[in-house]
């Protein structure tokens, strides 16, 4: 059973069109929701937690559709909002014993897994620090750790890493895939970035303008091959000017290392590397990265 499916759904405010033809569907694990700023990533996160009305299509997520089964669903979901706003004056602790026991879990329970999450994500020493003192890296721990309290079979994520330095964003990542692999719980990670979604996640689904241009596992998007990868160790320009003229695409990236792409080019890379009496250090498939997969379909 998918975790999340949804069938043409479409979404406006007033005039402007949000969303248009939204239909994908993914099973368990951590999928990355892929899209550039303002590709309507937080309005589809929005209908899949039952707190906007589609206008029109279905959704399910977790077995139920959230338009009728709404807060029931929310009680099974963490949710991390993109959004810094979290009170001040509220100890990081409070915080996320708050959040846990509105989501049914009793007040010592509550208070017992709020210490144990925070100390999970790596804000054990900081929890009764208020909130409004701490960095943005501590701020999105706190968003973390309050989504998972309640040990939800879901958690959304909205931009998690938003306002991070390279490493915070790093340990913050690890720590995502941590809690999506250990615990068991299927993530959703919304995201703009695309080496973010690669990295941690086992699918994704790309949106742009409005419609899911793709949906699926990441390995499966970019398993075709593109070609091959090719090392060589002298005439570097020959080689390059002799397949081009062949017909195939050669791109260098560093001396000697070429991708080439087009019919049968293994073969035709042999072929000129044996007239060429050249020594071939490397030579393998190349695949296509989520890069090129999301750049294929938002050109």
């Amino acid at each position: 059973m998918s975790v999340i499916s949804a069938d043409q759904v479409a979404k406006s405010w007033g005039s402007t069109s949000v969303l248009t033809d939204v239909t994908f569907a993914v099973g368990d694990g951590l999928t990355g929701l892929l899209g550039s700023n303002g590709a309507g990533k937080t309005t589809l996160i929005k209908l899949l937690l039952g707190l906007h009305l589609a206008d029109s299509g279905t959704m399910n997520v977790l077995g139920v559709d959230p338009v009728t089964a709404g807060p029931e669903l929310r009680q099974r979901i963490g949710f991390a909002p993109e959004h810094h706003h979290l009170p001040p004056d509220v100890h990081a602790a409070d915080l996320v014993r708050h959040i846990a026991h509105l989501h049914g879990i009793p007040a010592r329970v509550a208070t017992e897994r709020a210490s144990d999450v925070l100390w999970e994500v790596g804000l054990g020493e900081e929890r009764f620090r208020p909130i409004g003192t701490m960095s943005t890296g501590q701020r999105q721990r706190v968003k973390l750790a309050q989504a998972i309290a309640h040990d939800p079979r879901l958690v959304v994520l909205d931009e998690p890493t938003d306002g991070l330095d390279p490493v915070q964003r790093d340990d913050m990542l690890a720590l995502i895939r941590r809690i999506g692999t250990d615990f068991g719980i299927d993530i959703l990670l919304s995201s703009h970035h695309l080496q973010e979604v690669e990295r941690v996640c086992d699918n994704v689904v790309i949106l742009a303008d409005g419609v899911v241009r793709r949906a699926g596992n990441i390995t499966e998007l970019r398993g075709a091959t593109a070609g091959v990868v090719v090392e060589i160790d002298e005439h570097h320009e020959e080689f390059a000017r002799r397949l081009t003229e062949a017909g195939y695409a050669v791109q260098q990236s560093v001396e000697g290392r070429f991708a080439i792409e087009g019919d049968q080019v293994a073969l035709a890379v042999r072929n000129v590397v044996a007239t060429m009496q050249i020594g071939l250090l490397r030579l393998q498939p190349r695949t296509a990265s989520l890069e090129d997969v999301f750049l294929e379909e938002v050109r």
